[in-house]
């Protein structure tokens, strides 16, 4: 009995220790094949005069928010303070809605940080004037671009530039990154007459231009490039752009191995190792699903319960816990359509492609006019996206394999 007891309670307290960390955005023990983005970055934040921005894209679970997250300790090293929000849709309804997020951001970095002002002498007493302390709070931010003359981005403008004339008293002050994740979110909205996203470019364009070190980093889906370009012809030319790939063979291995190392409680076999490498594709959010119920599974074989890694069991749990959520959003037709792509093996595929697809592995031939039409419904799904040479692609790492497993006609 008491042996059945020490069993579990080692079990629970080492599975409570899992080094894998399969959650959107959660930092993993050690970020494998990042080493060029992380050096790109720190070459941004030696401009002495800031003229390029970061774009940093890339498919679901390939790392974006991870990478992201690893960069703020090195900005702030630097010298630099760091804000970072995600960005919600909201924020794309309206001018005044973005304004507001900037300002905030803004306050929670400058709300410690005060200017003396002089106070007006109490009535009937000729005395000198008292000097107050105004803190950089929201309030007394919002009062200052309320007051400003213009519109929106005029405002912003103005304030800014007052924080900045501000902040570059401090001696050790290098300059603010104003980090915004799952960007894709952002965009205009021309048939309202607002333009919240063409606000952001214009308003860091213009500090930029006048010296003020404000650094503007977005994450987001490939989509996030098209909408950029949309709001301003010359977006390239303000960003860095890192597109985020799956890991190279030798750094998925890296990725499973050094968390092990750190953590010494156990170790995978060779095998075990090469089925996960195989499963994730390389891309680093499934290593860790596959990385986490591996090292579950080894805690239990320490104690006896010897089985091999049931890989199909565990892709089984992926589907369930990743892709099925996401296949449903799409109607019958989507499915069959999205069936016919995985079946082409294409890797971008135009609309008379996708329609010659349908004609070879479903019984009736979807036109291209159709396509597109069902393609529309897909991209704000989430599933498909229109990459920058103008066919599509899927947007969900390994989506054609999961649609083979589970779906035929």
């Amino acid at each position: 009995m008491f042996d059945e007891i020490y069993t579990f309670m080692y079990i629970y307290v080492h599975m409570a220790n899992n080094p894998f960390t399969p959650s959107a955005g959660h930092v993993p023990r050690y970020i494998a094949g990042r080493t060029n983005e992380v050096k790109d970055f720190k070459v941004l934040l030696e401009q002495e005069i800031v003229m390029e921005n970061l774009v940093i894209t890339g498919l679901r679970g390939i790392g974006k928010t991870v990478l992201l997250t690893s960069l703020r300790p090195l900005a702030q090293e630097a010298g630099w303070f760091w804000t970072v929000e995600d960005c919600s849709e909201q924020i794309s309804v309206d001018e005044e809605s973005i304004a507001k997020r900037l300002i905030t951001d803004l306050s929670l970095l400058t709300s410690s940080i005060y200017v003396e002002q002089e106070g007006n002498p109490p009535i009937g007493f000729a005395v000198e004037p008292q000097k107050t302390r105004q803190f950089l709070t929201y309030d007394y931010l919002m009062s200052l671009y309320q007051a400003a003359p213009g519109h929106v981005g005029d405002k912003l403008k103005r304030l800014f530039e007052y924080v900045w004339s501000i902040l570059r008293q401090f001696k050790d002050f290098k300059g603010i990154v104003f980090a915004y994740d799952e960007a894709q979110n952002l965009s205009d909205q021309a048939d309202e007459r607002q333009y919240p996203l063409s606000v952001l470019l214009d308003l860091f364009q213009y500090l930029q231009r006048n010296g003020a070190p404000f650094l503007l980093v977005l994450t987001g889906l490939p989509t996030l490039m098209t909408k950029l370009i949309d709001a301003r012809t010359y977006s390239e030319r303000l960003f860095k752009i890192l597109v985020l790939d799956r890991l190279s063979e030798e750094d998925s291995r890296s990725a499973i191995l050094e968390p092990l190392k750190q953590q010494q409680t156990v170790e995978f076999s060779k095998d075990t190792v090469d089925s996960i490498v195989g499963a994730s594709g390389g891309y680093p959010y499934y290593i860790q699903f596959f990385s986490k119920e591996a090292y579950d599974i080894s805690i239990q074989q320490i104690k006896g319960r010897q089985q091999n890694l049931p890989i199909d069991s565990i892709i089984q749990k992926l589907d369930n816990s990743f892709f099925t959520g996401r296949w449903y959003r799409a109607s019958d037709r989507e499915r069959e359509l999205m069936y016919a792509i995985a079946k082409s093996e294409l890797h971008e595929f135009g609309l008379n492609e996708t329609s010659d697809q349908t004609e070879k592995y479903l019984t009736k031939r979807i036109s291209p006019s159709q396509v597109l039409r069902h393609f529309k419904k897909l991209i704000n799904d989430g599933l498909i996206y229109k990459t920058r040479r103008g066919n599509y692609a899927f947007a969900v790492p390994l989506l054609e394999k999961f649609i083979l497993r589970n779906y035929s006609i």
